[in-house]
């Protein structure tokens, strides 16, 4: 009798992974793709998914059970009721600073949806737009609803942004009051079973014609699953953006950092718009390893660099204001890219300090995950920052995803 496979999709900033794993969590097969990867461009993203799904060796999607789907938290998108997506989607790290007087009118004193980066702002862009008469989905919930064909769901931790209370389950009255209420998704848990895929995806990609789709969750919280974190322990995720997650005893409400429920318990959640998008602008992967080794982490180069990749910052600090500052620029590539990775290791510092005042707790030890989290040289400015052991993992976040379908409901 053959075994059954569980499937895990992840879209990031910068690309899609594909892990497949058994009953025993081995990894069974895992891709990865990012060529035509753009944020803001839907069907680049169906593009790519469709090339993963296809590519997976035939014998294991034929026994592929469930899957599911992790995305960017934030990256919101407008489409017909077809599913039909309606020119680009708003990123997550993209200010949307229109409509000041409507926002706060339906935010009221609630400061995380009365902000520039939210949901909320991104969904009243859409809506002036494109009208009414439209879903707004996020990246995950998107590509959950073309697996099915029915974009019906939302599923809950991606939609915190847009102003979904996972305390309450709810979201705010405000919202009833506006005709654009219909435009929301029926909220649903991550790791319930939404559906069974659709047959023309069964037909085109050959697969599993009783493959279910699972809700799945954002792609830090599927990087905090596949990371397994303990309680006294703290994610960093050093991917485009740097992101930092802990698990806490009841949910707090600070500008930046979010609440989510993983695996029935309470986490916190802040990421800043500083990451390895911003190293990635200056040198390659072969020039940052070749630079990396002529780094000397005991000697700090001062030059107290804030590498945003973007103007505007979430957290540690809410400041949609905040601009880059990458001067001045040392003749020695190797500083430069030095200097980098202290201005990261800085902001990384101070969204744990910020943590710490919010919880009363820092973390004992720090599980890094990304790409960043391979480079030992940045590991040791990070150690000497933190004065914390620091470790890497190497399960990738559809791992998380994955998981999430093994233990789907």
């Amino acid at each position: 009798m053959h075994e059954n496979y569980f499937g895990g999709l992840d879209f990031g900033t910068s690309g899609v992974r594909i892990t497949i794993i058994n009953k025993k969590k081995d990894i069974i097969y895992s891709s990865s793709n990012s060529e035509g990867y753009y944020l803001n461009k839907p069907k680049s993203w169906l593009l790519i998914c469709e090339t993963l799904l296809s590519d997976i060796p035939y014998e294991i999607k034929q026994r592929l059970e469930r899957i599911s789907v992790s995305g960017t938290s934030g990256t919101l998108l407008a489409c017909q009721m077809n599913g039909n997506a309606l020119g680009d989607a708003i990123p997550y790290n993209k200010i949307c600073d229109g409509n000041k007087q409507q926002l706060k009118m339906i935010a009221g004193q609630n400061e995380s949806l009365n902000n520039p980066f939210s949901g909320l702002a991104k969904a009243l862009k859409l809506i002036d737009l494109y009208g009414q008469d439209i879903l707004l989905r996020h990246q995950s919930d998107w590509i959950s609803g073309w697996l099915m064909n029915n974009w019906l769901f939302g599923e809950e931790g991606n939609n915190i942004k847009l102003g979904w209370n996972i305390i309450s389950n709810s979201w705010p009255k405000s919202f009833k009051l506006n005709a654009w209420n219909n435009c929301l998704p029926q909220i649903k848990k991550s790791g319930l079973i939404l559906g069974i895929i659709n047959k023309k995806l069964v037909e085109k990609l050959k697969l599993n014609s009783n493959l279910l789709v699972v809700a799945g969750t954002t792609d830090s919280n599927a990087a905090f699953i596949a990371s397994e974190i303990k309680q006294d322990e703290g994610l960093t995720v050093l991917g485009t953006t740097l992101v930092l997650k802990k698990f806490i005893r009841e949910p707090i409400n600070y500008p930046g950092l979010s609440m989510h429920r993983v695996n029935q318990e309470w986490i916190c959640g802040g990421a800043s718009n500083a990451g390895c998008g911003v190293i990635s602008k200056f040198f390659s992967n072969s020039e940052i390893e070749d630079l990396s080794k002529q780094i000397n982490p005991l000697k700090e180069t001062n030059l107290k660099y804030l590498p945003l990749n973007c103007d505007g910052e979430r957290f540690p600090v809410n400041d949609p204001l905040l601009r880059p500052i990458l001067e001045p620029r040392p003749v020695s590539d190797a500083l430069f890219l030095q200097a980098i990775f202290e201005g990261l290791a800085t902001i990384e510092f101070n969204g744990w300090n910020k943590i710490r005042e919010l919880t009363g707790s820092f973390p004992k030890k720090i599980i890094s995950i990304g790409g960043g989290a391979k480079n030992p040289q940045w590991r040791s400015i990070r150690q000497k920052k933190l004065k914390i052991p620091i470790i890497s993992s190497n399960k990738s976040t559809s791992y998380g995803s994955a998981l999430i379908a093994l233990s789907a409901k």
